[in-house]
């Protein structure tokens, strides 16, 4: 299959804007903010807007496409440069004239064309670091009977912020997980995969110049709880330069459903 995505769990990533405010210690050393100061935009913190990202729509026409003609669920990352459940911002085009309507709209008008079925064949990861918002931001039918196609995730890495930021999660209905990277000290998350709360587990260490220590025995013990309650389990590395131990070269996924209405 076609993979635009260099990110291991997913098979395509998407960005209704590039843009965001760090949030926790899990943000300090943000790859997307280092990239976007990289290519000269100034689109991180509260008082900065966000730019619209116009490939979007169109990127996820081709996703469809190709997901449906191989008869399949294609993951889709929303997004790798953003927080989908960020409050509204202002949005900048590319050339960075402000535009009219705020990343709010951007994300009524992705979610309204979930909800009518426009993208049966792609499963929608939408990962936050605030999932405090989610129910204040999707559509109110998503509350009560939540998309087939859409899991909702968040960013623990600590303990810390694993009991506030799963309290929130467990909040919204439908499918979770949790993208446990860059993980910072040891995590337990058996209370919440006994009961079967979150549906995927995604875990990994801290990548480039300023790495903060990943201890492996902290993912050996992470999997041990996700296989002793059949929880998939997806280790994604270290730090992009020790290669993974063969223990933890485990790559599981969420079994998406074919959705009613895909080919």
């Amino acid at each position: 299959m076609a993979k635009n995505s260099s990110i291991e769990w997913t098979i395509h990533t998407a960005n209704l804007w590039h843009g965001c405010t760090k949030v926790h210690e899990g943000c300090d050393n943000c790859y997307a903010a280092a990239l976007s100061k990289r290519w000269g935009n100034d689109i991180w913190g509260n008082d900065k807007p966000r730019k619209q990202i116009v490939s979007f729509w169109d990127d996820l026409f081709k996703y469809q496409k190709a997901a449906n003609a191989a008869c399949e669920m294609h993951q889709v990352f929303v997004g790798s440069m953003m927080d989908i459940f960020e409050k509204p911002m202002p949005l900048i085009d590319h050339k960075g004239n402000t535009l009219k309507f705020t990343t709010g709209d951007l994300r009524q008008m992705f979610f309204n064309n979930i909800s009518k079925g426009i993208y049966p064949n792609l499963m929608f990861l939408l990962l936050t670091k605030r999932p405090s918002n989610i129910n204040k931001y999707i559509p109110d039918e998503w509350k009560k009977c939540p998309p087939e196609n859409v899991m909702f995730g968040t960013s623990p890495v600590n303990q810390a912020t694993a009991n506030n930021l799963l309290g929130h999660l467990l909040e919204v209905k439908g499918k979770r997980f949790l993208s446990v990277e860059p993980q910072l000290d040891e995590i337990t998350l058996i209370p919440w995969l006994q009961n079967k709360s979150i549906h995927w587990v995604i875990q990994g260490g801290e990548s480039g110049h300023h790495k903060r220590k990943f201890d492996t025995d902290w993912a050996r013990k992470l999997m041990a709880e996700c296989h002793a309650t059949d929880t998939p389990y997806f280790f994604k590395q270290i730090d992009k330069v020790q290669p993974i131990p063969t223990d933890l070269m485990v790559r599981e996924f969420y079994k998406s459903p074919m959705i009613n209405g895909s080919k």
